[in-house]
């Protein structure tokens, strides 16, 4: 008989009372029971630990807030869970369906494989932006990556940036492999980090988009700004990829009107408030990749100088908004 994986999940969390009760609720109807759920709290403030309670099936650990680091408070949760692997997600994520998880451990297709990374969407809600919708159009196929050490040498920018493009949202590890390579201490882009060190020493590494839980946030334009600056960063430090300074067509410029307008089955007076949305994020987006190009290139000092500056602590999204 085939002996069934036992799954830890671990979630770090504060103030998710809007969707923490849906994010158990989820992991709990998954078509394979999950060993433990760990949740690791760093000073909420609203209705989230009394959510927790009502879970006998949740381990809570309390740390304080100001000690939250994106990579060593994972590193807590690896080091007190049980399982054989252990899922990554976080609290305001909840499963697209009952074969989220099952769906990750497919990914371990052989014993080289040291993690597996599934996919983020945007549920269909009238609080979210209708044009980061989930509308598929093409079937989900797995994808392995691996190279030797000569081969990642000599691997370019852009092939080290699809290769690494992991995300702590939804992903899957053999527990020994967190272990023996933990997280980084890191204000941002600790899977990213540690999916980059994975692949540099030789591991193989997965991406099963089958596997998918619906996650968004609204961003603000200084949020948009600065969670885009500090990816641009952090990608650059990883891989040494740099943003191209490419002006966009006309097509590309209507088309979010078009989405939106055209496309898009909404009141008006909707249609207006996420047209207005979309044009200040795009706006962020380019003012971020615009800036990034210039400080880039003054020299990696002042780079560090000025993300240390704008982004020294990771970007947090306005909650309910």
């Amino acid at each position: 008989m085939t002996k069934t994986p036992r799954v830890s999940v671990i979630i770090p969390v504060r103030n998710e009372e809007l969707r923490i009760k849906q994010c158990i609720e989820g992991i709990l109807s998954q078509s394979i029971e999950v060993h433990e759920i760990i949740v690791i709290d760093s000073g909420s403030t609203d209705e989230t630990l009394p959510i927790l309670t009502t879970f006998p099936e949740v381990t809570l650990i309390q740390i304080d807030g100001s000690t939250f680091n994106h990579g060593l408070t994972r590193n807590l949760g690896v080091q007190a869970s049980t399982g054989d692997f252990c899922l990554l997600t976080v609290g305001d994520a909840y499963a697209y369906d009952e074969f989220w998880i099952q769906h990750l451990l497919d990914g371990f297709i052989d014993d080289e494989v040291m993690a597996v990374c599934g996919q983020q969407l945007v549920d269909h809600l009238p609080e979210n932006n209708p044009i980061q919708w989930f509308r598929p159009v093409s079937e989900p196929t797995i994808r392995r990556e691996q190279f030797s050490v000569e081969e990642w040498k000599r691997l370019s920018s852009i092939k080290r940036k699809q290769a690494t493009g992991w995300d702590d949202v939804n992903a899957m590890y053999r527990r020994s492999a967190l272990i023996s390579q933990p997280f980084e201490k890191t204000s941002y882009s600790e899977d990213a980090i540690w999916a980059n060190v994975a692949l540099e020493r030789g591991h193989a590494l997965v991406y099963n988009p089958k596997s998918r839980v619906y996650h968004y946030h609204n961003e603000d334009p200084d949020f948009a700004f600065r969670r885009a600056l500090t990816s641009h960063y952090f990608r650059y430090k990883l891989t040494g990829s740099v943003p191209a300074n490419e002006k966009k067509t006309l097509k590309q410029s209507l088309s979010p009107a078009y989405q939106i307008f055209w496309k898009w089955r909404g009141p008006f007076s909707e249609k207006v408030k996420w047209w207005r949305y979309n044009r200040a994020r795009t706006g962020s987006f380019e003012k971020a990749r615009s800036t990034f190009i210039q400080k880039h290139s003054q020299g990696d000092e002042k780079l560090d100088e000025y993300h240390s500056e704008v982004c020294g602590k990771p970007p947090i999204p306005t909650k309910g908004k």
